[in-house]
Protein backbone atom coordinates (compact mmCIF):
# COMPACT_ATOMS: atom_id res chain seq x y z
CA UNK A 1 0.00 0.00 0.00
CA UNK A 2 1.22 3.54 -1.12
CA UNK A 3 1.61 6.48 1.45
CA UNK A 4 3.17 10.01 1.89
CA UNK A 5 4.53 11.00 5.56
CA UNK A 6 4.48 14.49 4.43
CA UNK A 7 0.81 15.04 3.02
CA UNK A 8 0.50 18.76 3.48
CA UNK A 9 3.44 18.51 0.56
CA UNK A 10 0.41 18.90 -1.77
CA UNK A 11 -0.98 21.89 -0.80
CA UNK A 12 1.52 23.30 -3.44
CA UNK A 13 0.21 21.82 -6.19
CA UNK A 14 -1.51 24.98 -7.62
CA UNK A 15 2.01 27.51 -6.46
CA UNK A 16 2.81 27.13 -10.20
CA UNK A 17 -0.87 28.62 -11.57
CA UNK A 18 -0.93 31.24 -8.79
CA UNK A 19 2.57 32.22 -9.47
CA UNK A 20 1.32 32.96 -13.50
CA UNK A 21 -2.00 34.87 -12.11
CA UNK A 22 0.26 37.16 -9.64
CA UNK A 23 3.78 37.59 -10.88
CA UNK A 24 4.14 39.20 -13.81
CA UNK A 25 5.69 37.65 -17.26
CA UNK A 26 9.63 37.69 -17.57
CA UNK A 27 10.77 40.79 -19.54
CA UNK A 28 13.50 41.73 -21.77
CA UNK A 29 13.60 44.80 -23.78
CA UNK A 30 16.05 45.78 -26.65
CA UNK A 31 15.79 47.34 -29.90
CA UNK A 32 14.47 45.14 -32.63
CA UNK A 33 16.45 46.85 -35.47
CA UNK A 34 19.63 49.07 -35.30
CA UNK A 35 20.84 50.95 -38.01
CA UNK A 36 22.17 54.60 -38.31
CA UNK A 37 19.89 55.88 -40.09
CA UNK A 38 16.64 54.77 -38.51
CA UNK A 39 14.56 58.05 -38.86
CA UNK A 40 15.25 58.09 -42.20
CA UNK A 41 13.99 54.77 -42.58
CA UNK A 42 10.23 55.64 -40.39
CA UNK A 43 10.02 59.18 -42.56
CA UNK A 44 10.43 57.21 -46.02
CA UNK A 45 8.82 54.48 -45.19
CA UNK A 46 5.77 56.14 -43.80
CA UNK A 47 5.40 53.88 -40.99
CA UNK A 48 4.98 54.81 -37.16
CA UNK A 49 7.65 52.06 -35.02
CA UNK A 50 5.74 50.45 -32.46
CA UNK A 51 6.60 48.98 -28.97
CA UNK A 52 4.61 45.04 -29.25
CA UNK A 53 6.04 42.58 -26.94
CA UNK A 54 6.80 39.29 -28.46
CA UNK A 55 5.28 36.52 -26.46
CA UNK A 56 6.91 33.00 -26.90
CA UNK A 57 4.08 30.68 -26.53
CA UNK A 58 4.87 26.76 -25.40
CA UNK A 59 3.40 24.20 -26.94
CA UNK A 60 0.87 22.11 -25.08
CA UNK A 61 3.03 18.83 -24.97
CA UNK A 62 5.17 21.62 -23.11
CA UNK A 63 3.05 22.47 -20.59
CA UNK A 64 1.79 18.72 -19.58
CA UNK A 65 4.87 17.86 -19.23
CA UNK A 66 6.15 20.59 -16.69
CA UNK A 67 3.28 19.72 -15.04
CA UNK A 68 3.83 16.35 -14.68
CA UNK A 69 7.41 17.39 -13.66
CA UNK A 70 5.57 19.48 -10.73
CA UNK A 71 3.76 17.17 -9.65
CA UNK A 72 6.38 14.24 -9.70
CA UNK A 73 8.48 16.73 -7.34
CA UNK A 74 5.92 17.08 -5.09
CA UNK A 75 5.16 13.49 -4.91
CA UNK A 76 9.41 12.61 -4.25
CA UNK A 77 9.21 15.69 -1.51
CA UNK A 78 6.04 13.95 0.48
CA UNK A 79 8.64 11.05 0.97
CA UNK A 80 6.48 8.14 -0.96
CA UNK A 81 6.46 5.08 1.33
CA UNK A 82 5.80 1.50 0.48
CA UNK A 83 3.63 -0.19 3.00
CA UNK A 84 4.18 -3.91 3.65
CA UNK A 85 1.84 -6.76 4.96
CA UNK A 86 1.69 -6.47 8.80
CA UNK A 87 4.84 -8.51 10.65
CA UNK A 88 2.79 -9.97 13.58
CA UNK A 89 5.54 -10.48 16.93
CA UNK A 90 4.44 -12.35 20.47
CA UNK A 91 5.35 -10.82 23.43
CA UNK A 92 6.25 -13.31 25.91
CA UNK A 93 4.18 -12.39 29.05
CA UNK A 94 5.90 -15.11 31.15
CA UNK A 95 9.53 -16.29 31.83
CA UNK A 96 9.70 -19.94 33.11
CA UNK A 97 12.56 -21.42 34.79
CA UNK A 98 13.43 -24.88 34.90
CA UNK A 99 15.75 -26.11 37.40
CA UNK A 100 16.76 -29.81 36.84
CA UNK A 101 18.80 -32.27 39.01
CA UNK A 102 22.02 -33.73 37.63
CA UNK A 103 23.45 -35.05 41.14
CA UNK A 104 24.23 -38.68 40.89
CA UNK A 105 21.35 -39.92 42.31
CA UNK A 106 19.34 -39.44 39.04
CA UNK A 107 21.31 -42.24 37.50
CA UNK A 108 19.04 -44.95 39.21
CA UNK A 109 16.81 -46.65 36.95
CA UNK A 110 13.87 -47.03 38.17
CA UNK A 111 11.92 -45.07 35.34
CA UNK A 112 9.48 -47.12 32.76
CA UNK A 113 8.87 -46.17 29.77
CA UNK A 114 5.82 -46.67 27.05
CA UNK A 115 6.96 -49.78 25.87
CA UNK A 116 7.93 -50.99 29.04
CA UNK A 117 11.60 -50.69 29.56
CA UNK A 118 13.40 -49.21 32.27
CA UNK A 119 15.49 -46.38 32.05
CA UNK A 120 16.93 -43.83 34.60
CA UNK A 121 15.47 -41.02 36.01
CA UNK A 122 17.39 -38.44 33.94
CA UNK A 123 16.60 -39.59 30.42
CA UNK A 124 12.86 -40.18 31.35
CA UNK A 125 12.90 -36.48 32.56
CA UNK A 126 15.23 -35.01 29.31
CA UNK A 127 12.29 -36.78 27.25
CA UNK A 128 9.35 -35.42 28.96
CA UNK A 129 11.22 -31.89 29.39
CA UNK A 130 11.77 -31.67 25.34
CA UNK A 131 8.80 -32.06 24.66
CA UNK A 132 7.40 -29.67 27.34
CA UNK A 133 9.74 -27.00 25.94
CA UNK A 134 8.48 -27.87 22.20
CA UNK A 135 4.66 -26.20 23.71
CA UNK A 136 5.87 -23.60 25.79
CA UNK A 137 5.42 -20.88 22.50
CA UNK A 138 5.21 -17.34 24.09
CA UNK A 139 7.43 -18.02 27.04
CA UNK A 140 10.53 -17.05 27.85
CA UNK A 141 12.60 -20.36 29.29
CA UNK A 142 15.97 -20.37 31.30
CA UNK A 143 17.62 -23.48 32.28
CA UNK A 144 19.44 -24.28 35.85
CA UNK A 145 21.51 -27.62 36.26
CA UNK A 146 22.22 -28.55 40.22
CA UNK A 147 23.99 -30.94 41.83
CA UNK A 148 26.50 -30.14 45.04
CA UNK A 149 25.90 -26.29 43.73
CA UNK A 150 23.41 -24.42 41.13
CA UNK A 151 24.82 -23.14 37.58
CA UNK A 152 23.50 -21.28 35.12
CA UNK A 153 23.08 -23.01 32.06
CA UNK A 154 20.56 -20.90 29.75
CA UNK A 155 19.46 -17.01 30.74
CA UNK A 156 16.16 -16.51 30.04
CA UNK A 157 15.49 -16.80 26.23
CA UNK A 158 12.80 -16.74 23.41
CA UNK A 159 15.08 -19.48 21.87
CA UNK A 160 13.42 -22.82 23.01
CA UNK A 161 15.70 -24.75 20.71
CA UNK A 162 18.35 -23.66 22.61
CA UNK A 163 17.41 -24.90 26.01
CA UNK A 164 16.32 -28.04 24.11
CA UNK A 165 19.99 -28.48 23.12
CA UNK A 166 21.05 -27.69 26.21
CA UNK A 167 18.60 -30.59 28.08
CA UNK A 168 19.91 -32.98 25.55
CA UNK A 169 23.40 -32.42 26.61
CA UNK A 170 23.64 -32.88 30.26
CA UNK A 171 24.80 -35.69 32.20
CA UNK A 172 24.58 -37.28 35.57
CA UNK A 173 27.16 -35.59 37.95
CA UNK A 174 28.30 -33.02 35.67
CA UNK A 175 27.03 -30.31 38.81
CA UNK A 176 28.51 -32.75 41.54
CA UNK A 177 26.85 -35.58 43.14
CA UNK A 178 24.96 -33.78 46.24
CA UNK A 179 21.59 -31.71 46.07
CA UNK A 180 21.40 -28.36 46.94
CA UNK A 181 18.43 -27.63 46.41
CA UNK A 182 17.98 -24.18 48.49
CA UNK A 183 20.74 -22.59 46.90
CA UNK A 184 19.48 -23.48 43.32
CA UNK A 185 15.65 -21.26 44.70
CA UNK A 186 18.63 -18.16 45.72
CA UNK A 187 19.45 -18.41 42.04
CA UNK A 188 16.45 -18.65 40.84
CA UNK A 189 15.54 -15.50 42.52
CA UNK A 190 18.88 -13.45 41.64
CA UNK A 191 17.64 -14.60 37.67
CA UNK A 192 14.43 -13.41 38.04
CA UNK A 193 15.11 -9.76 39.58
CA UNK A 194 16.35 -9.17 36.18
CA UNK A 195 12.92 -9.81 34.75
CA UNK A 196 10.39 -7.33 34.01
CA UNK A 197 7.34 -9.81 33.03
CA UNK A 198 4.80 -10.27 35.87
CA UNK A 199 4.26 -13.80 35.53
CA UNK A 200 7.35 -15.93 36.70
CA UNK A 201 7.70 -19.53 36.91
CA UNK A 202 10.01 -21.70 38.49
CA UNK A 203 9.55 -25.69 38.07
CA UNK A 204 12.03 -27.10 40.50
CA UNK A 205 12.54 -30.75 39.17
CA UNK A 206 14.67 -33.17 41.96
CA UNK A 207 15.21 -36.74 43.05
CA UNK A 208 16.78 -36.08 46.50
CA UNK A 209 16.66 -34.02 49.31
CA UNK A 210 18.63 -31.47 50.26
CA UNK A 211 22.35 -32.01 51.55
CA UNK A 212 24.66 -28.96 50.75
CA UNK A 213 23.19 -26.13 50.69
CA UNK A 214 24.09 -22.94 52.46
CA UNK A 215 20.17 -21.69 52.35
CA UNK A 216 17.12 -23.98 53.74
CA UNK A 217 15.03 -24.48 50.80
CA UNK A 218 12.32 -23.24 52.66
CA UNK A 219 13.41 -19.86 53.71
CA UNK A 220 14.09 -19.48 49.54
CA UNK A 221 10.72 -19.98 49.07
CA UNK A 222 9.79 -17.40 51.37
CA UNK A 223 12.11 -14.77 49.84
CA UNK A 224 11.07 -16.44 46.23
CA UNK A 225 7.27 -15.43 46.84
CA UNK A 226 8.09 -11.71 48.28
CA UNK A 227 9.55 -11.65 44.65
CA UNK A 228 6.63 -12.71 43.13
CA UNK A 229 8.21 -15.86 41.92
CA UNK A 230 5.63 -19.32 41.95
CA UNK A 231 7.68 -22.69 42.70
CA UNK A 232 6.08 -25.94 41.59
CA UNK A 233 8.11 -28.62 42.43
CA UNK A 234 8.23 -32.23 41.25
CA UNK A 235 9.63 -34.78 42.92
CA UNK A 236 11.10 -37.97 41.05
CA UNK A 237 12.02 -41.16 41.87
CA UNK A 238 10.62 -43.80 44.50
CA UNK A 239 9.49 -42.32 47.32
CA UNK A 240 10.44 -45.43 49.46
CA UNK A 241 14.13 -44.92 48.97
CA UNK A 242 16.77 -43.96 51.94
CA UNK A 243 20.10 -42.40 51.82
CA UNK A 244 21.29 -39.53 49.33
CA UNK A 245 18.20 -41.00 46.62
CA UNK A 246 15.78 -40.36 49.62
CA UNK A 247 12.88 -38.01 48.49
CA UNK A 248 12.27 -35.29 50.77
CA UNK A 249 8.21 -34.45 49.79
CA UNK A 250 7.65 -32.78 53.13
CA UNK A 251 9.96 -29.97 52.12
CA UNK A 252 8.95 -29.57 48.79
CA UNK A 253 5.09 -29.54 49.76
CA UNK A 254 6.20 -26.91 51.76
CA UNK A 255 8.55 -24.94 49.06
CA UNK A 256 5.30 -25.06 46.91
CA UNK A 257 2.45 -24.34 49.71
CA UNK A 258 4.64 -20.77 50.24
CA UNK A 259 4.98 -19.22 47.35
CA UNK A 260 1.29 -20.57 46.05
CA UNK A 261 2.68 -22.99 43.59
CA UNK A 262 2.42 -27.33 43.65
CA UNK A 263 3.89 -30.22 44.71
CA UNK A 264 4.01 -33.24 42.01
CA UNK A 265 5.27 -36.42 42.54
CA UNK A 266 6.52 -38.92 39.71
CA UNK A 267 7.33 -42.78 39.92
CA UNK A 268 7.62 -43.37 36.12
CA UNK A 269 7.60 -41.43 32.78
CA UNK A 270 3.98 -41.50 32.13
CA UNK A 271 3.44 -40.00 35.46
CA UNK A 272 5.95 -37.60 34.79
CA UNK A 273 4.39 -36.44 31.69
CA UNK A 274 0.88 -36.34 32.87
CA UNK A 275 2.24 -33.86 35.60
CA UNK A 276 3.31 -31.52 33.08
CA UNK A 277 0.06 -31.92 30.96
CA UNK A 278 -1.37 -30.37 34.34
CA UNK A 279 1.27 -27.62 34.75
CA UNK A 280 0.29 -26.26 31.13
CA UNK A 281 -3.42 -26.52 32.34
CA UNK A 282 -2.05 -24.84 35.31
CA UNK A 283 -0.34 -22.56 34.32
CA UNK A 284 -2.12 -20.89 31.22
CA UNK A 285 -1.42 -17.49 30.06
CA UNK A 286 -2.77 -14.76 27.72
CA UNK A 287 0.22 -14.34 24.78
CA UNK A 288 0.01 -10.59 24.09
CA UNK A 289 1.11 -9.10 20.22
CA UNK A 290 2.64 -6.39 18.56
CA UNK A 291 2.06 -5.80 14.72
CA UNK A 292 4.08 -3.37 12.66
CA UNK A 293 4.23 -2.60 9.00
CA UNK A 294 7.71 -2.47 7.14
CA UNK A 295 7.64 0.69 5.18
CA UNK A 296 10.34 1.43 2.39
CA UNK A 297 11.40 4.63 0.97
CA UNK A 298 10.64 4.89 -2.63
CA UNK A 299 10.79 8.63 -3.15
CA UNK A 300 13.85 7.99 -5.70
CA UNK A 301 11.04 6.72 -8.47
CA UNK A 302 9.29 10.20 -8.54
CA UNK A 303 12.36 11.61 -8.75
CA UNK A 304 13.89 9.55 -11.46
CA UNK A 305 10.49 10.06 -13.29
CA UNK A 306 10.78 13.66 -13.24
CA UNK A 307 14.07 13.98 -14.33
CA UNK A 308 13.55 11.65 -17.44
CA UNK A 309 10.51 13.62 -18.55
CA UNK A 310 12.88 16.87 -18.12
CA UNK A 311 15.48 14.91 -20.24
CA UNK A 312 12.86 13.54 -22.66
CA UNK A 313 11.76 17.44 -23.19
CA UNK A 314 15.30 18.74 -23.81
CA UNK A 315 15.53 15.84 -26.32
CA UNK A 316 12.46 16.59 -27.80
CA UNK A 317 13.27 20.55 -27.86
CA UNK A 318 16.42 19.47 -29.39
CA UNK A 319 15.27 17.35 -32.36
CA UNK A 320 12.25 20.26 -33.85
CA UNK A 321 15.15 22.86 -33.50
CA UNK A 322 17.61 20.07 -35.85
CA UNK A 323 14.53 19.71 -37.83
CA UNK A 324 13.82 23.11 -38.33
CA UNK A 325 17.18 24.20 -39.51
CA UNK A 326 17.34 21.36 -41.44
CA UNK A 327 14.20 22.41 -43.75
CA UNK A 328 15.25 26.05 -43.91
Amino acid sequence: MLSFSYMWVFVLLPLPFVLRLVVKPYQEEKSALQVPFFDELVTLSGQKPGTETVVIRQTMFHQVVMLLCWVLLLAALARPQWIERPVVKEIPTRDLLLAVDLSSSMQAEDFTTKGGKRSNRLTAVKEVLDDFLTRRQGDRAGLIFFGSAPFLQAPFTEDLELCRELLAEAQVGMAGPKTALGDTIGLAITLFKESKVQDKLLILLTDGNDTSSKVAPVDGAAIAKDNGIVVYTVAVGDPQSVGEEKLDEQTLKQVAQVTGGYFFRASDQEQLKEIYQKIDTLSTHTVETSSYRPRQDIYHLPLAGAIGMVLLLQAATAFNTFSTKRGG
